[in-house]
């Protein structure tokens, strides 16, 4: 038996502690990122509060206006528009430092998969938003106002009004993703072009229960949100028809090689 002392093996949790340090650097620069925009745009808080609130005021009867049942709200409901906008803001140079972590880890076909599914998922959540602010918030406020009783003062407090119109941009930017999302599943292999035609009946319905569960209780409204969801799903579908399938098990793939810096 042999003398030679054993040697220690080398330790194993430095590439993770690189991971957390390099992840925790990249949070960093979104917070600031985040910060500067806020700041940037604090001056022009009861301007951006004012064009957000601008849809309802528009079809409140004359003589009404919000109201602040809170004490602070005045104050902090400017500056959550303004938090909110400079999230919109800064979303480029956050999504860019999400590629920068992640980019290390990806095959090469992947890379030039993400880059225009990360630039289109903005585009389209951003049409989502400014689809609910001029075409679906003036149906819904005009429609409130018209079933409003009798001798019932429409009087909305601005921080419920602000709950209310971020849920709805989150909704309408979210169903705006639709098309990202069926590309993806077919880049993916998970589903294929005939697999998705024949889901149509099921697309169809859930849009407008998924339309029914976030508008309020009218029919336009639920319009509104029920036929774009449809149209979109149809997007996605033609376009998944020129979507190849990633296949990692072909050796002239470039995306069998496993990626640079995965230890």
């Amino acid at each position: 038996m042999s003398d030679t002392p054993i040697q220690p093996s080398e330790p194993t949790t430095q590439p993770l502690i690189e991971h957390l340090l390099e992840l925790r650097r990249r949070l960093m620069w979104i917070v600031i990122g985040l910060l500067v925009c806020f700041l940037a745009l604090m001056p022009f808080s009861q301007t951006l509060y004012s064009f957000v609130a601008q849809p309802l005021m528009a079809s409140l009867p004359k003589d009404t206006s919000m109201i602040a049942t809170d004490v602070i709200a005045p104050f902090f409901v400017p500056v959550k528009v303004t938090l909110m906008a400079a999230f919109l803001v800064s979303l480029p140079h956050t999504l860019y430092q999400v590629w920068a972590f992640v980019a290390p880890a990806l095959y090469q076909n992947e890379k030039r998969l993400i880059t225009p599914l990360v630039l289109s998922s903005c585009v389209l959540f951003f049409i989502g938003m400014a689809f609910a602010y001029y075409l679906v918030f003036p149906v819904i406020f005009q429609f409130l106002a018209s079933v409003t009783p009798v001798g019932v003062n429409m009087a909305t407090d601005i921080d419920k009004y602000l709950s209310f119109i971020l849920g709805m941009f989150v909704a309408f930017g979210t169903t705006f993703e639709v098309p990202v999302v069926v590309v993806l599943l077919a880049r993916m292999g998970i589903v294929d072009t005939e697999q998705l035609k024949q889901a149509r009946p099921y697309v169809i319905v859930g849009a407008f229960v998924i339309a029914a569960i976030i508008t309020p209780p009218d029919v336009i409204s639920q319009i509104l949100l029920a036929v774009p969801l449809i149209i979109l799903y149809e997007a996605g579908i033609w376009f998944s028809r020129f979507t190849k399938p990633i296949e990692r098990n072909d050796p002239d793939n470039d995306a069998a090689q496993p990626p640079a810096g995965i230890q």
